[in-house]
């Protein structure tokens, strides 16, 4: 745990920054620990409890240390907790934006995510600096607010081109394998992408891995045995060699709702598979539509239905899809040069 790939990034951005302090809700078993310039400060409890104590922990934590910055990782509940934490002090309040919030999506049927936008509303006009990962993002945010908000940053998730090596498909009998990564729950849609399956021709009978997790698994594995699907799906589970899985498969496919950046479409690219996506995080601004992946429309099953038909049988869309989209994002991620030294440069634009 002590060697994540997240605690080394932390590490780094420790470094660049001088100094870093972590304030986060965590398992019962994690313990405070100080490494160097890194300092990691575990909460435990439930989601109410810990949004009820962050802002106290936090202003006790940049009282005593003499912090200049506290940076939150989303404008909801960790966001209202920050500003609460600088209120009568020098520290300036930054906040990260990674999930496109402001798309119609993000609120349809869920009175959490109605809050949370409340909750931005007061949060966002208090910030001092803003930070988003993608341009989707930055205009949504800077349509809503106007100069009531500082002007917004964009710095892309860091993604490395290089891919580890390429991990079989667990046994199967699909003619054509697609394969979707990400958590299981409502926002990814996975159920359109099950129902998009079910109504592909008989005479195409590709099949789909689902790698991941999440609060929707049980309902989503039931769905498959209704539609028919069980010797067409396969459940992988969280894996750790996904994008190794990815390398092994014919097409990628997903289906989300809304998106702040789109990660695995960027690794989908580079492993050199064709993408059917809907029209969220970097699609449009990196990613364009016929052009490096087909798009469809959110919740549209038919219009996934008729692309994935499409891919298995034309081969030659497949590779022009395919070249073109690792072409782009190659050539993308040869610009960005995101380390945590951008980053603290980012953040001492604030200082």
């Amino acid at each position: 745990m002590t060697e994540s790939p997240t605690r080394m990034r932390m590490r780094e951005y420790a470094t660049a920054f001088g100094e870093l302090h972590i304030v986060s809700r965590a398992l019962p078993e994690a313990k405070e620990t100080h490494e160097g310039a890194l300092h990691v400060y575990p909460v435990h409890g439930s989601k109410l409890a810990t949004l009820l104590t962050l802002p106290s922990i936090i202003r006790k934590i940049v009282t005593t240390k003499g912090i200049e910055l506290v940076s939150a990782q989303d404008p909801f509940e960790h966001g209202f907790s920050a500003m609460q934490a600088v209120q009568g002090t020098k520290a300036k309040l930054h906040i990260q934006i990674h999930t496109d919030f402001l798309s119609p999506w993000f609120v349809r049927g869920s009175f959490l995510n109605k809050f949370r936008i409340w909750l931005a509303d007061r949060v966002l006009i208090s910030a001092d600096g803003i930070r988003s990962v993608s341009h989707r993002i930055k205009d949504s945010v800077e349509a809503r607010y106007g100069r009531k908000v500082p002007t917004v940053s964009v710095i892309p998730i860091s993604t490395s081109s290089v891919l580890p090596p390429a991990v079989p498909l667990p046994p199967h009998d699909f003619e054509f394998a697609f394969i979707t990564v990400g958590r299981l729950e409502p926002e990814k849609h996975i159920e359109d992408i099950l129902r998009a399956l079910a109504l592909t021709d008989h005479q195409y009978q590709p099949g789909l891995m689902v790698v991941g997790e999440g609060s929707e698994r049980k309902r989503l594995e039931e769905l498959t045995h209704t539609l028919g699907l069980s010797k067409r799906v396969m459940f992988l589970g969280w894996r750790t060699d996904s994008l190794g899985l990815m390398q092994s498969a014919q097409a990628y496919i997903q289906a989300s709702a809304y998106e702040g950046y789109g990660r695995t479409l960027i690794e989908a690219a580079l492993s050199g598979l064709p993408i059917i996506t809907t029209d969220v995080g970097v699609v449009g601004e990196l990613l364009r539509g016929y052009e490096e992946v087909l798009v469809a429309p959110v919740a549209d099953p038919a219009a996934l239905a008729v692309h994935m038909v499409g891919l298995v049988a034309d081969s030659a869309s497949r590779i022009e899809l395919a070249l073109n989209a690792r072409t782009v994002v190659t050539k993308y991620l040869e610009t960005q040069n995101i380390t945590a030294e951008e980053i603290a440069r980012d953040l001492a634009r604030l200082l």
